[in-house]
């Protein structure tokens, strides 16, 4: 199949009409380009062939090659609207995602730091050296509001309401959410806003708070090598990702006492279940803490 009919309609259906986001319409055409590539493989020329059966087929194909439960049920997502638009269309009579079921999606408990490691980190930065100052603001922010890496990358200095101690962050769908930014991460801001970001902005410079040294918007990837390099500067032997740095704000929150629905606000998440997964987080600790201290459980061990 050269290419799927209407793709960039779709696409464009998505992210103008229901408001998706860009990493999200970008994930979609990725995951709707590798199903041409599987249909060019089984000689499917035209999309009206595609039955029940092909989609059946495709899904257990990404299974045999080891995709995660995530990134299948992601797929089939972007299936499941695809076809639904092409119908919706007129495009083709059937819908042939219509009766299937993803895989059951197992939630796994994210990865966190402790309250002393994410402290080694953020006091381990050389504010010294050159970018260290953008280096400690950054990682400041993460941990201060829990922000998506995505959002950090994108934040103005029109973001940031600095008097009120605020963020104003947008989230997935363009969603806006006010954070507190807390004392620390906004001494550091200034900081780098007084001394370090002047050397970076260049003349195309616009108003993003985190700069490269060319003076532009910092990547993802480029937030992950900052972090990683900090990370292993300051001894740890995890695996940390910026989202790592969101798990840990949650998880401190919640065990220093906080409401579960603030929690969810402050991640932007629309759905309080899947806030729902830092508690576990927090039941781990507590029954870790109630295994090391509680009588019984030491007695228990001394039967063994």
């Amino acid at each position: 199949m050269a290419q799927l009919p209407q793709l960039d309609a779709y696409l464009a259906h998505l992210k103008l009409e229901r408001t998706v986001s860009a990493n999200t319409v970008a994930a979609y055409r990725f995951d709707l380009e590798r199903l041409r590539g599987f249909l060019k493989q089984q000689r499917i020329v035209d999309v009206a062939a595609v039955s029940a059966e092909v989609v059946s087929h495709y899904v257990r194909t990404l299974h045999d090659v080891g995709f995660a439960p995530a990134s299948v049920q992601r797929s089939l997502s972007a299936l499941r609207g695809y076809f639904a638009f092409l119908a919706a269309e007129g495009l083709k009579r059937d819908d042939p995602t219509e009766l299937l079921q993803g895989p059951r999606s197992q939630r796994h408990l994210p990865d966190v730091l402790s309250v002393e490691d994410m402290q080694r980190i953020l006091e381990g930065v050389d504010t010294r050296a050159r970018g260290g100052v953008r280096d400690r603001a950054l990682l400041e922010m993460l941990y201060a509001t829990g922000m998506r890496v995505s959002e950090a990358a994108a934040l103005t200095r029109e973001q940031l309401l600095q008097d009120e101690g605020l963020a104003r962050v947008v989230g997935k769908g363009s969603k806006e959410r006010l954070v507190p930014v807390g004392d620390v991460a906004l001494h550091w801001l200034r900081e780098y806003d007084a001394a370090e970001r002047p050397l970076f902005s260049k003349p195309h410079t616009d108003s993003t708070v985190f700069l490269s040294l060319r003076g532009r918007r910092l990547s993802r990837m480029a937030i992950w090598g900052i972090i990683r390099k900090h990370v292993v500067a300051a001894g740890i032997d995890k695996h940390v990702s910026p989202h790592t740095f969101r798990h840990s704000f949650a998880t401190h929150l919640l065990e220093g006492g906080a409401d579960l629905r603030i929690v969810q606000e402050m991640l932007g998440h629309a759905n309080i279940v899947t806030t729902e997964i830092y508690t576990h987080v927090d039941r781990e600790y507590l029954k870790e803490v109630h295994r090391s201290f509680h009588p019984r459980f030491r007695q228990q061990r001394g039967l063994r």
